[in-house]
């Protein structure tokens, strides 16, 4: 570990690595409060940010901006102050970081301790080397067909709408959470093998570069699986899933469901929803 390391005041959970993607700040989805609480009990001596961290596409067309978003922002801040090794990969929501990239002579931009990168290598406790990438390069809609990815992604947006109006129902019925976009995702054909066409694309990649695995984001579909010797994990989303890749201390690799795993309800307003430390 850094021997300048000092991990963020009231940090109660200790990682050596942590992963994180598709927090998607600047739009209404983003799940603020949680990954705020988040960042502010844990502690890890890597932060990798994996893409789509702040939503340059949404922004442009509506701007959406609240204090919590402010606040993991700061927190991220004192994360990369503290000592921990933070690196920003951007995404294509906020591809416009990746702009800074090739003007550059040397490998990455480092702003206020956070380093940003095209993509990294990261070296497990237990020495597997792992490629780190958002993955919309191995999207063939997002690369080819800007059009369609935008389309697709109003599509989503809808379907979170549409999500809230439905929990909206539940909750006045008495009945739990559930997500209704995830739902639906899972079951229409084309999108299941779009996510399988992404993941094998990743998994060769990274078979093809001699790496032990391959870390993404990019489909908001957290899953970690070996493909005949070749690791593949997506951390998944903070929109919908509220979930994080880390690796522990021994090299160990674990999606963390934060929401779950604190029992934070998705019904209470975004302000109240984690209890603040005193």
């Amino acid at each position: 570990m850094n021997a300048s390391a000092h991990p963020p005041q009231l940090a109660s959970v200790r990682y050596r690595s942590v992963f994180i993607s598709d927090t998607h700040l600047g739009t209404r989805g983003c799940r603020s409060d949680f990954l705020a609480d988040f960042l502010r009990r844990m502690s890890c001596e890597r932060l990798y940010l994996v893409g789509d961290i702040i939503d340059g596409w949404r922004l442009r067309k509506s701007w959406y901006w609240d204090e919590m978003h402010d606040e993991v922002l700061r927190l991220l801040l004192r994360h990369a102050r503290s000592g921990t090794e933070v690196t920003y990969i951007p995404g294509n929501h906020d591809e416009m970081f990746r702009a800074w990239l090739p003007m550059l002579s040397v490998p990455g931009l480092e702003i206020s301790g956070i380093r940003l990168r095209q993509e990294a290598v990261h070296v497990t406790a237990d020495n597997r080397r792992l490629l780190v990438l958002h993955g919309d390069e191995f999207d063939s809609v997002v690369r080819y067909a800007k059009f369609l990815a935008l389309l697709g992604d109003w599509a989503y947006s809808a379907a979170l709408t549409l999500n809230r109006w439905f929990n909206a129902v539940r909750r006045r019925l008495g009945l739990p959470y559930w997500s209704l976009s995830a739902f639906l995702k899972r079951q229409v054909k084309e999108a299941v093998k779009a996510i399988d066409r992404f993941e094998a694309a990743l998994i060769g990649e990274a078979r093809r570069r001699g790496m032990d695995g391959v870390v993404c984001g990019h489909i908001h579909h957290a899953e970690i699986r070996d493909a005949d010797g070749v690791l593949y994990l997506n951390g998944g989303d903070w929109v919908e899933s509220c979930t994080a890749l880390v690796e522990h201390h021994d090299g160990r690799l674990e999606l963390v469901d934060w929401a779950a795993l604190n029992r934070l309800s998705f019904y209470e307003p975004r302000q109240t929803a984690v209890l603040q430390p005193a």
